[in-house]
């Protein structure tokens, strides 16, 4: 044994805090350095004389560091082999059980007899996962369509306005049985579960991508007869000299033949139908989120009148100070070949509306 090593092994049994099964170490060690047997250090550590004589081998082979660690140990279950995983991984083809639609871990799991932990890693290392449908493989189709709509947003086109527009329907007007208490210190604001409902209202709702600018009018209906009345009210506020570009859903009312007869009188507004299931590239679909959290989420009215005068004067304040949308492309997406393909896929919306006509 070495000065250092001796050092090391008397700070670590003078240290209050080392755990005692590093001590007892150490102390059968220096017992041995200072020449007692094996007997003696068995009634001085009361430990066994196996005990003693694994730790002097330890401390020979591989020094202090040996004292401080343990050897790794299998485990005491048994692991299960590779039929247990190939098991489970061949249950994914089959049909669950029961009335059940999909596998779930803890349906696998009862299936082949082994517990929830081992299922999950013989899934994972067969990379399978039997709970997915076939909507996330749809997914890079939208976003290949929806690259048309990005390039709108990114470069939007000269002399032109673009506006997202959709209708927020079935906005309730509902009335608290009990007012609720303001917030004070160390009490948050109340607000009672229950609630009184004074009938419903729907918006339609413009926004002005370059501008930020929200047209909003709230009617009882979202009929082909209210949008056709609501892109009246747009035609109007737009300034006569430039082209509208309109990113709506594919909402039956917004292809009704009264509203492509609407556009064949009106060749300055063309429509740019966003692809079934992503609504997420509608820009109007954040101002109807800030909208429900910032007014209608915790808003008590007494009755629909009260709730139109209500979104009405938050789109007066929204305007006031509005902010343009801005569109954040991926990394990879590069805004030059876009903005020529979105002018291409323009000129050709252009030609097809006509074609409706």
């Amino acid at each position: 044994m070495t000065t250092a090593d001796r050092d090391r092994l008397e700070a670590i049994v003078a240290d209050r805090n080392s755990p005692q099964k590093h001590v007892w170490r150490t102390r059968i060690v220096l017992a041995t350095a200072d020449g007692l047997g094996t007997m003696a250090i068995m009634q001085n550590t009361a430990m066994s004389r196996t005990a003693v004589w694994r730790w002097q081998e330890r401390f020979c082979e591989e020094g202090v560091d040996g004292l401080l660690r343990h050897k790794t140990r299998p485990s005491r279950v048994k692991p299960f082999g590779p039929e247990v995983a190939g098991r489970i991984v061949a249950l994914t083809l089959a049909e669950p059980p029961g009335e059940t639609t999909h596998w779930t871990g803890r349906a696998m799991a009862k299936a082949a007899g082994v517990s929830l932990r081992p299922a999950r890693l013989a899934l994972a290392r067969a990379s399978a996962a039997p709970h997915p449908n076939l909507q996330a493989l749809q997914r890079p189709a939208v976003y290949g369509e929806g690259a048309r709509h990005r390039g709108l947003y990114v470069d939007p086109p000269a002399h032109a306005v673009v506006l997202s527009i959709d209708e927020k329907s079935q906005i309730q007007a509902l009335d608290r049985t009990q007012p609720g208490l303001p917030m004070k210190k160390g009490r948050a604001g109340t607000m009672t579960h229950d609630y009184k409902r004074h009938g419903t209202t729907t918006l339609f709702a413009a926004l002005d991508v370059l501008e930020g600018k929200v047209i909003g009018r709230c009617m009882q209906r979202h009929r082909h007869q209210e949008f056709i009345r609501f892109l009246n009210a747009i035609e109007k506020a737009v300034p006569a000299k430039k082209a509208v570009h309109v990113i709506l859903d594919n909402y039956a009312a917004h292809k009704h033949p009264k509203v492509i007869a609407w556009l064949s009188r009106h060749p300055r507004v063309t429509f740019h139908f966003t692809p079934t299931c992503a609504s997420w590239l509608n820009a109007v679909e954040g101002f109807f989120a800030a909208l429900t959290k910032r007014r209608l989420r915790r808003g008590a009215f007494v009755g629909a009148v009260d709730l139109q005068a209500a979104i009405n004067r938050y789109l007066a304040d929204h305007n006031t100070d509005p902010k343009p949308f801005r569109w954040k492309p991926t990394p990879t997406t590069s805004s030059q070949p876009q903005a020529e393909g979105t002018r291409r896929w323009i000129q050709s919306t252009s030609t097809a509306q006509k074609d409706w006509s």
